[in-house]
């Protein structure tokens, strides 16, 4: 047996505009940029890091912004939409109002699987969901950025439930409970609510099975990979031990120096990664300016040259604006 899975990391997608998506989250959505990097395999791509208040795992949303890339198309086979967690119900009203007066698209309030949540989407069609905390049991949530624009009764404080779609429901449905020790503890339809660990929005997953549409086709506007929190790097090394059991190929340990990180494709175009808790991205800035530098690993610094005259810059300090929380 293998150590259990602890929640939702972090989920990594792609952007059209590193700008773009730098001024959504920091001024529309009130997510704290917690560390601006290069991708550590292509290092002319922005690799941006949007969290809590700490960066505390369970709280990022990443994204790359592959040059060129087109516009992908959403799907089935896909993982196609994140959920940020919010305190309670009183905040999903705020949210209406706020996406009303910002110009966000959105579709309302709704109800999933007995909890309140607004579906809505950026400039480049990524789909998001906003739902609501009330009531809810399971994995902590984080901590709302105490310096944003959001009042921190209503701030994101963490990610929800992803969802996935996928065409076979029968195979997809075995890897995640014989395999990734999920649990289905409910069902709507074609909806299957999948959840781990200590359960709750930062442990679950949506499977929709859905036969119907075309695979999705991964560009900007789509999600790259989920990946799941593992305690530390004992854990990840059961984990990479004990995933070739089962037939899956997978990328083998790979630091990523904020976590240390292990990937395994689990289903036609759906990647999976697994990540360390720590060491965290507090190690190489102080709290009141992360996320306003380049930041490099360590194996990149020497390079720093190169990479700072090849990313073009973005403006990201925010430690001297005086946010009015709106």
């Amino acid at each position: 047996m293998v150590s259990e899975l602890k929640g939702i990391h972090h989920v990594t997608a792609i952007t059209s505009s590193a700008e773009k998506n730098y001024q959504f989250f920091t001024y529309v959505l009130g997510m704290r940029l917690v560390k601006k990097t290069v991708n550590q395999d292509d290092i002319q791509t922005y690799h941006l890091f949007f969290a809590d208040d700490q960066g505390n795992p369970g709280t990022d949303m990443t994204f790359f912004d592959f040059s060129g890339i087109p516009q992908g198309t959403h799907g089935t086979n896909e993982i196609y939409r994140t959920a940020f967690r919010v305190p309670d119900d009183d905040a999903i009203d705020y949210w209406v109002k706020r996406f009303d007066r910002l110009e966000v698209k959105h579709e309302g309030v709704s109800k999933q699987f007995g909890k309140k949540v607004i579906n809505f989407v950026d400039f480049d069609d990524q789909k998001y969901q906003l739902i609501s905390d009330q009531d809810n049991q399971g994995v902590k949530s984080g901590i709302p950025w105490q310096n944003g624009p959001v009042p921190l009764a209503y701030a994101i404080t963490g990610l929800g439930p992803i969802h996935i779609r996928i065409s076979n429901i029968d195979f997809f449905k075995k890897v995640l409970e014989q395999v990734l020790q999920f649990k289905v503890i409910d069902q709507q339809e074609d909806h299957y609510l999948f959840e781990v660990g200590e359960g709750g929005n930062g442990a679950q997953i949506i499977v929709e099975h859905n036969k119907v549409l075309p695979d999705g086709l991964q560009g900007y506007g789509t999600v790259h990979h989920v990946a799941f929190r593992v305690a530390d790097r004992e854990a990840l090394q059961e984990w990479i031990d004990y995933l070739p059991e089962f037939g899956l190929q997978t990328s083998g340990y790979v630091n990523r120096h904020f976590f240390e990180s292990l990937y395994a494709r689990v289903a036609p175009q759906i990647l999976f990664e697994w990540a360390t808790d720590g060491p965290g991205f507090m190690g190489d800035e102080p709290y009141e300016t992360l996320g306003e530098k380049l930041s490099l690993p360590p194996f990149l610094e020497p390079k720093r040259e190169q990479i700072e005259s090849v990313v073009r810059p973005i403006d990201t300090v925010r430690s001297t604006i005086d946010f009015k929380k709106e």
